[in-house]
């Protein structure tokens, strides 16, 4: 049944990390289209007018040659199409004669292209997209290197320059580099794995790289995925004892579930270091350099996400069941917004790789979150009021406990309010920022409970009786094993106009309310004992009545009746 259960969680899991792939794949794809569409056609598209300010006022060089990333770009698309006569306008000829130019630019245009394809270390996402280029490389101004050779210093690299023609900067290759491409072409010869290729292999070319590089590039994908298991395997097999030495209740079966995302991980990186030996062209070297870096972007993603679920579950395993409440709100939201920034900083960073500016983006994700936080100001107000009782803890799920003039237990705190069940049985829902802000009190924190009951005897009652009563008093607290009187147990405290009050001032020790009423229950009885041993009655309250006659009422007139007649006095005999 576990392994059921694990196998089912890790499917779920797999799931929504592919999802969340998914959603960045859809988005690459969208702005690969429109970073690969002319200005012009993207404006109509979105059925708009093109961004930027209007050519009409602006000069623009109609073959992008603007920057050093995009004039290179443009050049080797060119190439690739065989446009050599095209191509040669990305070269400076100015120290070329006038009548050679026809010949020599192509030519050498074509060169430089074979250089650049076979020279590994070059890739285009290296040259600033930048007009001004970089300020800060130690080069002169308006001077960019575009490959470097033997050495650091500016004589052993081929290097960029912007000039100004037709009232437009534009960036070039600058002339002294022109003058070399056609030695460094003759240096660079067939590499050694060509030397050893069928001819056709090598002649017959696919975006200007040979039939061979594509034929291993597809060799080694399907190479990696078939072993790629086994090399994640084996990194996770070394891996395992390093995390168990600072995860002890690790379980092996929840590293397991970083799996795949070494797999690609690894496989990128095995892809990436073969490429240096295969050497495709320039332009296809750039497309895979961008497709690497989007799926290992979205690797790391996915395995960030996995360890942030793995943190999570061993959290969870480490909560006591009274903070289990944890688990089903604020842990799982909180591991959620951790996946979700981990996604918007993969597309952040796969944006920034491919040249857009992510400036304009995250103003815009600033401003949408602002007006989010608006729009859900009491949803983020009794959040914040659920992650306050879960990190204060003043109550549990389980703790009985008094709010406002209510008592009860709680038996929830989700994301949006709580739930307690009162002694009638009721269950009273309030919102986590109103519950939050209220004056708490826990009872099941409580390590003693009060014993303080008040002893009322007859106010007629002798003071001698009322000390022998104070004295028996403070004997049954003090022999109870559970009860722990004050230093003065028992005092006379006040006369009232019917009774003589003694006040009980001891605690019961223990937390449990049950046990303190069966022990309440002993004490008052003994208290009642005490009371009839020595002849102390209880006082109550007395009330007397008085009932008033009234006046007798005359006989009607017809009436037999006759009041009584005193009989006449006995007068004494005469002297």
């Amino acid at each position: 049944m576990k392994n059921k259960q694990l196998f089912v969680s890790k499917k779920i899991v797999i799931f929504c990390d592919w999802f969340w792939a998914g959603r960045i794949a859809v988005l690459a794809a969208l702005l690969l289209v429109a970073r690969s569409m002319p200005g012009q056609e993207l404006s109509n598209l979105l059925g708009g007018k093109a961004l930027g300010p209007s050519s009409s006022h602006t000069p623009v060089d109609s073959l992008n040659r603007t920057s050093p990333r995009s004039a290179i770009l443009s050049f080797l698309e060119d190439c690739r199409a065989d446009r050599y006569v095209m191509a040669a306008r990305y070269l400076d000829l100015s120290k070329i004669p006038a009548d050679e130019r026809k010949t020599s630019g192509p030519e050498l245009a074509k060169q430089l292209a074979d250089i650049l394809n076979k020279e590994p270390r070059f890739e285009v996402d290296q040259l600033s997209d930048d007009p001004a280029g970089y300020i800060n490389d130690g080069l002169t101004p308006n001077t960019e290197v575009l490959l470097k050779l033997n050495g650091n210093d500016e004589t052993a690299a081929l290097l960029l320059e912007r000039i100004q023609q037709q009232g437009v900067d534009i960036w070039l290759v600058a002339p002294e580099s022109v003058a070399r491409i056609a030695d460094i072409d003759a240096l660079e010869g067939a590499s050694k794995i060509e030397k050893h290729m069928p001819t056709f292999l090598v002649r017959h070319k696919i975006l200007g790289t040979a039939w061979w590089a594509w034929i291993s590039l597809i060799v080694l994908t399907l190479l990696l995925f078939v072993f790629s298991n086994l090399l994640s395997r084996l990194f996770l097999f070394i891996l395992t004892p390093v995390v168990k030495r600072f995860a002890k209740t690790l379980q092996s079966y929840r590293l397991a579930t970083l799996t795949d995302p070494l797999r690609l991980l690894i496989s990128l990186s095995v892809f990436r270091a073969v490429m240096e030996l295969v050497t495709p062209s320039a332009l296809l070297r750039d497309y895979l350099i961008k497709l690497l870096i989007f799926f290992f972007t979205l690797g790391l993603a996915m395995l960030a996400m996995r360890i942030v679920d793995l943190i999570s579950a061993q959290i969870l395993g480490r909560l006591e069941p009274s903070e289990r409440t944890l688990s089903y709100s604020v842990l799982p939201l909180g591991a959620r917004v951790i996946r979700i920034c981990i996604f918007l900083i993969a597309v952040i960073l796969i944006l920034a790789s491919w040249g857009y500016n992510t400036n304009a983006l995250l103003a815009g994700l600033g401003v949408g979150g602002l007006a989010v936080a608006l729009a859900a100001q009491k949803t983020l107000e009794n959040l914040f009021g659920a992650i306050s009782l879960i990190s204060d803890r003043p109550v549990l799920v389980g703790d009985v406990c008094k709010f406002g003039d209510q008592t009860g237990t709680v038996e929830d705190i989700g994301l949006r309010s709580t739930r307690i069940r009162t002694p009638d049985r009721t269950v009273v829902t309030i919102p986590n920022s109103a519950f939050s802000a209220m004056t708490l009190e826990n009872f099941s924190r409580r390590d003693r409970i009060w014993f303080h009951p008040t002893v009322r005897v007859r106010r007629d009652t002798n003071p001698g009786k009322v000390q022998e009563m104070m004295d028996a008093l403070e004997e049954i607290l003090r022999n109870h094993p559970l009860v722990q009187p004050a230093e003065v147990p028992v005092r006379f405290s006040k006369i009232t106009d019917y009774s003589l009050d003694l006040e009980i001032f001891a605690y019961v020790a223990t937390a449990d309310y049950n046990e303190f009423l069966k022990t309440q229950t002993a004490l008052l009885l003994k208290f009642l004992e005490a009371s009839q041993q020595h002849g102390v009655g209880w006082a109550l309250p007395i009330s007397e009545s008085v009932t008033v006659n009234p006046p007798a009422a005359d006989p009607p007139a017809n009436s037999n009746f006759h009041p009584a007649v005193e009989p006449p006095a006995v007068l004494p005999p005469p002297g």
